[in-house]
């Protein structure tokens, strides 16, 4: 699941075919001294230009303190509530991060822990800022045991335009926090909830950052060894 490349690998095959159609069609507004190739041939650049950042793959540094709970996506924070009916089972402290089509796609891993339950929904397409995302659009959940016994859930959620989500993790896979786990093509959002009593740290309308920005801390967690 740890790609240190540039780029994500699921955006190869996009950025290959984006180029070849540049270089296809500028080579032959040049052969052919045509402006009616070479106005296509310029915007197909501009997309290939976009296709590059969007699926950028940055690196990223955890923070060292090892009760910190972080964001598994780049965007902006649009939920900060407890409420009553959670992945969890129980009420949790409910954190989302919305993702715009500018943001890192790459999502991340917020905590240390075991995966013991994936889910998946198929669903409906809403805005991924709209209330009613988290319970009727396309999503696919991850539920995380943490060394202690305490456990967490991260779910990737399709929006109006993103239409193709991606995740590795498997059950009983053991993640490590920061390290890349899926992505959602193109524009979506990411909810996280956490134990009740956890503080959030972040606040609405706040930017966070995958891998880095703590959403809050859980206590009284042990480290879990991971395999080499």
């Amino acid at each position: 699941m740890i790609n240190s490349s540039p780029f994500a690998s699921e955006g190869y095959p996009f950025i290959a075919y984006s180029t070849g159609l540049t270089i296809l069609l500028a080579f032959s507004a040049w052969k052919l001294g045509s402006l009616v190739l070479a106005i296509p041939a310029v915007f197909s650049f501009l997309l290939t230009l976009f296709v590059f950042y969007f699926f950028r793959n940055p690196e990223r540094t955890p923070p060292a303190d090892p009760q910190a709970v972080v964001s598994p996506a780049d965007g902006t924070v649009v939920v900060v509530e407890r409420v009553p009916e959670t992945p969890l089972g129980l009420q949790a402290l409910k954190i989302s991060i919305f993702m715009s089509v500018f943001n890192v796609h790459v999502n991340r891993v917020p905590f240390d822990g075991t995966v013991v339950d994936l889910f998946y929904h198929r669903g409906k397409f809403f805005d991924a800022r709209d209330g009613r995302a988290s319970s009727e659009n396309e999503r696919n959940g991850i539920l995380l045991e943490l060394a202690g016994g305490t456990r967490i859930a991260f779910v990737q959620i399709a929006g109006l335009v993103a239409r193709r989500i991606v995740c590795y993790a498997g059950i009983g896979d053991r993640l490590k926090r920061g390290e890349r786990y899926g992505m959602i093509r193109f524009g979506s959002r990411l909810d996280v909830y956490l134990p009740h009593d956890v503080e959030p740290l972040v606040k609405l309308g706040d930017i966070a950052v995958a891998g880095e920005t703590v959403l809050g801390k859980i206590g009284d967690v042990r480290t879990i060894p991971h395999e080499p």
